[in-house]
């Protein structure tokens, strides 16, 4: 089979040529218009582990420059974030038999085949509309000969940064607060160091999620949910990203300062962790689950750090498997979500529909681990000395059972889209249950 003529130029062929005068035609402002993002940046974000490999081979060997790369880069056309008002015109023009031109400055081999995507007649240079060889027919009376950047200067609304940075996910690095609890160290120093580093592990946490978006764009783009995050869909500049990114870094970083080396040292290894979790390790079997139990365990560390108690051996086990059942419930939910909505097998994730089953028995495994540990420590010598009514801590025990199936069921009923830690602080039912665990908690002491 032929290939088409955007596939001849992307594999290095000579771009389009300009457009001859020619009758009257809408011409489309590729960049500023119709993409809601840049195209430089999409290129490198296609496959950023591939392009910067093939940065470094061209380097050593004194081949082609970065540009001259990208502009050979795979890019998914059809799930570039377009603008939808801009898009639908233009579809609404070509209905009634108009000619319909892309605008493109630079990487023309990429504009032709988005034109060619599209359905639109090809790409003219901006010489072309500057020299008035083309003939513009505006979308309406009102507007410019053709459709001028509508987004360059226009801040981005605060409430788009709130979700890029994911501040909903600071619900988890609530967890530093656990050691001040387990601990009987409710002192206004403790609780100030200890809100100290939540606000170290916010930042940090949210300069990773940015990461993380960055190098997920083209398969967040293709999952039913992450799509509508700020940066698949646009809504967010790539641009503006990488320099949120380093910001919010040194701001944990000040913040880790304040409180001492050792905690700037736990957050380094979140960091470098979790950097690795993105690049890599989310997408190993197994493995991915594992780090993600360690990250969460490692901010209750982090809070036993900066208010300077011992943690217990029982609470890091405790621990390990509650943060590993969970892991594997999140699992479970993408997956079930999936096949609910019809999908295939994650292309980001080494696992597969067919593994719905195991991962549930391992996620319950897991959870009556937790609940196994947490008997043992009840019944251990250790809670007579930290607790009056150590008794009362049985009452736990049904509880937990109660959390953890379920939070199961749910991600079985394809009702969990969330996290379920975040699922936790949106079910009123999950909700009344870690209230009425930190209630006994409280009066057990």
């Amino acid at each position: 089979m032929e290939q088409p003529q955007w596939q001849h130029e992307l594999a290095g062929a000579e771009p389009l040529p300009s457009l001859p005068a020619s009758p009257r035609a809408l011409v489309i402002d590729l960049e500023g218009a119709l993409l809601r993002s840049n195209l430089l940046l999409e290129a490198l974000f296609s496959r950023p582990g591939r392009m910067l490999a093939r940065f470094g081979a061209g380097g050593r060997a004194g081949m082609a420059p970065l540009t001259d790369i990208l502009a050979r880069a795979k890019i998914d056309y059809a799930h570039l974030p377009y603008d939808a008002d801009v898009l639908n015109r233009a579809l609404a023009a070509r209905a009634r038999g108009e000619r319909i031109y892309l605008v493109a400055g630079r990487f023309e081999a990429h504009a032709a085949a988005i034109a060619a995507h599209l359905g639109f007649d090809g790409v003219v240079r901006p010489a072309d509309l500057a020299a008035g060889d083309v003939a513009v027919l505006p979308f309406d009376p009102r507007s410019a000969d053709h459709i001028a950047d509508q987004r360059a200067g226009r801040q981005v609304r605060w409430r788009i940064w709130l979700r890029a940075l994911r501040v909903y996910q600071y619900a988890k690095n609530t967890l530093v607060f656990v050691p001040l609890v387990t601990a009987h160290q409710m002192s206004l120093p403790a609780l100030g160091a200890a809100l100290l580093a939540f606000l170290a592990f916010s930042a940090c946490a949210s300069g990773a999620y940015l990461m993380n978006d960055l190098l997920d764009l083209a398969a967040d783009r293709q999952h039913p949910t992450k799509r509508h995050r700020p940066l698949a869909a646009g809504d967010l500049p790539i641009a503006s990203a990488l320099v949120a990114i380093p910001l919010l870094w040194l701001c944990a970083l000040a913040a880790s300062l304040c409180i001492s080396g050792i905690f700037v040292a736990v957050l380094t290894g979140y960091l470098v962790t979790t950097i690795a979790y993105s690049l890599f390790l989310k997408k190993k079997m197994l493995l991915d689950v594992v780090t993600l139990a360690g990250l969460y365990t490692l901010r209750i560390v982090a809070g036993a750090v900066s208010v300077g108690v011992v943690l217990s051996e029982w609470l890091l086990m405790f621990s390990l498997f509650v943060f590993t059942s969970l892991a594997l419930i999140k699992r479970f939910s993408e997956l079930t979500l999936r096949q609910g909505a019809g999908l295939s097998d994650p292309a980001n994730r080494d696992y597969r529909i067919g593994d719905l089953q195991v991962i549930a028995a391992m996620a319950a495994a897991s959870g009556m681990n937790a609940v196994i540990v947490f008997s043992l420590y009840v019944s251990s010598s250790a809670v007579m000395t930290l607790y009056s009514r150590p008794w009362m801590l049985w009452l736990l025990n049904p509880l937990l059972l109660y959390w953890f199936g379920r939070a199961l069921m749910m991600a079985h009923r394809r009702e969990m889209p969330d996290d379920p830690i975040l699922y936790t602080f949106k079910d009123n039912a999950s909700r009344i249950t870690v209230m009425a665990m930190i209630c006994i908690m409280l009066v057990a002491i």
